[in-house]
């Protein structure tokens, strides 16, 4: 007997043309309410640690997204979104890593490691076909598992072409892909069948639409097929990720495929439409007709189409607490729970070496930048710090605006104070170019050419010296160097003479006059003059190692700065502040992102371990931006040595963002998934947890790193305090501390118990599982 999450599929969908009949079905909470401690909300204690292993031999795990194996589809959807809701707005693209892979992508792809290890040969990913990718990162091989093959082999009989293979990634992962164009002869009947079932009509011209619907049918059809070639009832679960994929979902269930389904949105389609606009998002969230505003942005039939997978799958869930609250705004229905984003920390990991890459990477960022400022170069790079903001570029969602604003006031502070620390702030955010700034690569050409000619006096002054010495005799000092040496360097010294300002942007923008970082720049006056001690490089470009401007790959990049900026107003989860984290680099983020939330939840002093909170939630615009400039005042005011414990801690805390922890949560869903999909078989009690109180990291006990904490322990800064040892501060006690606050990770939490005991921290959350 099968429990069924709405009468019948059709009913689930037809609602799409009654926006008041679907509202009045749904009470919303305001959304500025504080968020109210559940299952949906991350606890490490939240859920319980089950005592025995859950038996998985009888079932297969099926996880569909588009961008499995697939790198690219997400660019062209968010170009949508921009064209249709801020047609002023340069290119966008959705990054991570600031390299062309989309945050989706990185979570299927890191997650796959821990899921294979879990789940064995019964873990398969489904994807499209796209032979570019499939080239350098899938190998093509038949399929291991009978029933898969019979499978495969029956629908390719049937004019499909499916392929099987692994995916060249850590964890190798089996990958079904797709061959959705080879079946684009299909397209209109089923669009005609998804009107009768659902009364959703696709335009011809959306081609992410069309292809939703092809790869929808076609993973229905895998997943029907793969049930029918069991030879025992099978146990399958089906995770979907996105409305690209969401189709197959709603159609598993109109099907009465035996299937438990999972859907998870990593942000909702309409809430990256609204916030594209500049709208008031999060104070008008109850108040949006969400029929409407989809109709206006002509995404209704996308957004018919991602509301019914989250209706219709057994298991709805999304990546962080505050997406969770836009969720139930705008899809009508509460996510079962949260399943934040982690990474493979194992990648990042340097063990102790950390502090020596980022040496060796800030050497790197001060030759560019002794080159950028050739002839203006009237600053310590000792006392330079480096500041960044990196992401797809949305000037307002990515909190740029609000970043430029308060380094606008922080260069006043620097100044007023008379401070000698110079700070550069980067802007990687990719935009439309047509080539790099002659200036800046001059710029580069010059330090070079200084470079040079410095070794070749070098050279020339060595063999002098040897030779004086060879003869046994000290050297004359007015002799080592003679009139062409002096030559030499004058030719170099009146080559670094310049007679502008250093570039602010290294590239040629083409639409200069309209671009949105550049307008507030000449708003703001920070034009690297050198009364300046704000200075500010715009790089609208992927950084690559092989770029002749800034050679580096962004993780060194990242590796080689002093913090990372990223205030932004709307993310949903946020993977650049969490790579800061496990990289050892202290972050600003908000208390709108998911990463934000997540940490100001499990860290009791988050900004003691580098993780500044700033409140966009509860705090108007320019509050924000003074709590920003304040946090990066007190950042400048760090001693050397206080950035050093600083960093260690952070560098801490990755534990925290492994999937060795965080992917409980997935497993969890899928648990909970099984137990409502079969009923008869999977077994589960849901308790409502009985204390707010949470696992948290506590706050250090030896000295805070910022001198903002006036406690008696807080170091004075001074120049001597590098060299002072007297300061109580054990980095080893305090490491081992933090690794016994901090739980180690469970191997299989997945178990087979019909009630489980509270857990070492008390509390009572539990999902308890039998299996009859």
């Amino acid at each position: 007997m099968r429990t069924a999450v709405c009468t019948s599929s059709r009913e689930a969908c037809r609602w799409f043309h009654g926006a008041a009949a679907a509202s009045s079905l749904w009470t919303l909470q305001p959304p500025c309410m504080p968020l109210a401690r559940s299952l949906s909300v991350t606890s490490l204690s939240g859920l319980e640690e089950w005592d025995e292993e859950f038996d998985l031999e009888d079932a297969v795990l099926f996880e569909i997204a588009w961008e499995v194996a697939n790198k690219g589809k997400f660019f062209s959807v968010l170009n949508h979104i921009l064209s249709l809701s801020r047609p002023l707005c340069a290119y966008a693209w959705h990054v991570c890593c600031v390299c062309e892979v989309g945050g989706i992508y990185t979570v299927i792809q890191t997650k796959a490691r821990l899921t294979s290890e879990e789940w064995g040969e019964n873990y398969f990913l489904v994807g499209p076909y796209v032979e570019s990718n499939v080239r350098t990162q899938v190998e093509l091989i038949e399929p291991t598992n009978p029933t898969l093959k019979r499978t495969i082999d029956k629908m390719n009989s049937s004019g499909c072409k499916v392929y099987f293979g692994r995916w060249l990634i850590e964890g190798s992962p089996y990958v079904v892909l797709i061959d959705v164009g080879f079946t684009a002869w299909s397209l209109d009947t089923w669009k005609s069948e998804l009107w009768d079932l659902c009364d959703i009509g696709v335009p011809w011209f959306d081609r992410e639409a069309n292809d939703a619907v092809l790869f929808g049918f076609l993973t229905a059809w895998l997943l029907g097929e793969y049930a029918a070639q069991c030879e025992e009832p099978p146990h399958i679960v089906a995770h979907f990720h996105e409305w690209l994929a969401g189709l197959g979902l709603v159609l598993c269930r109109h099907r009465q495929l035996p299937v438990a389904t999972i859907f998870t949105t990593h942000a909702t389609l309409l809430g990256r439409y609204l916030c594209a606009g500049n709208v008031d998002f999060y104070n008008k969230l109850s108040e949006f007709n969400v029929d409407k505003e989809a109709g206006d942005r002509q995404i209704y039939h996308r957004y018919c189409l991602e509301r019914a997978a989250a209706h219709c799958a057994h298991v709805f869930t999304t990546v962080s607490q505050i997406t969770a609250i836009e969720a139930e705004h705008l899809l009508k229905r509460k996510p079962d729970i949260v399943t934040p984003n982690g990474l493979n920390v194992k990648k990042f990991s340097a063990v102790h070496e950390f502090q020596n890459l980022h040496a060796q990477s800030k050497n790197r960022i001060q030759e560019f930048v002794r080159g950028h400022f050739y002839g203006h170069l009237d600053f310590n790079l000792d006392k330079c710090l480096f500041l960044f903001i990196a992401g797809r570029y949305e000037f307002s969602n990515k909190g740029a605006d609000i970043f430029l604003e308060a380094l606008a006031r922080l260069n006043y502070l620097l100044r007023v104070n008379h401070s000698d620390v110079t700070v550069i702030a980067f802007f990687i955010m990719p935009a439309r170019t047509n080539n790099f700034n002659v200036e800046t690569l001059k710029g580069q050409a010059v330090r070079k050419q200084l470079w040079d000619t410095a070794q070749t006096v070098k050279e020339r002054f060595g063999r002098k010296l040897y030779e004086s010495l060879l003869v046994g005799q000290l050297p004359d000092i007015s002799k080592m160097l003679d009139k062409e040496d002096f030559t030499i360097m004058k030719r170099a010294i009146f080559a670094t003479q310049r007679q502008c300002q250093p570039p602010v942007c290294t590239h040629n923008m083409l639409e200069d006059s309209s671009d949105p970082i550049l307008n507030c720049v000449r708003r703001i006056g920070l034009f690297n003059s050198s009364a300046d001690r704000v200075k500010i490089i715009f790089h609208p470009e992927f950084l690559s190692s092989t770029s002749p401007l800034l050679p580096m790959d962004y993780e060194e990049f990242v590796r080689g700065c002093h913090l990372g900026v990223f205030p932004s107003y709307y993310e949903p989860w946020g993977y650049t502040p969490a790579e800061c984290t496990v990289m050892g680099i202290p972050s600003i983020s908000t208390n709108l992102s998911g990463f934000g939330c997540f940490m100001e939840e499990h860290i009791a002093d988050p900004s003691a371990y580098g993780i500044y909170i700033l409140d966009r939630r509860f705090r108007g615009v320019d509050e924000s931006c003074n709590q920003l400039t304040s946090f990066l005042f007190q950042f400048c005011k760090q001693s050397r040595r206080q950035r050093i414990i600083q960093r260690n801690r952070t560098e801490r805390l990755s534990e925290l963002l492994d999937w060795r922890y965080l992917g409980r949560y997935y497993i969890s869903a899928r648990h909970m998934a099984l137990a409502k999909a079969f009923p008869d078989t999977y077994m589960y009690e849901l308790q409502e947890p009985t204390s707010t109180s949470g696992f948290r990291y506590p706050r250090p006990a030896s000295v805070p790193p910022s001198p903002a904490l006036s406690r008696h322990s807080s170091p004075h800064h001074s120049e001597a305090e590098d060299n002072d040892e007297d300061e109580r501060y054990d980095e080893d006690l305090e490491a081992e501390k933090d690794r016994i606050n901090i739980r180690q990770p469970y191997s299989l939490p997945f178990k087979n118990k019909s009630s489980a005991a509270p857990g070492a921290n008390g509390n009572s959350n539990s999902i308890t599982s039998e299996k009859n």
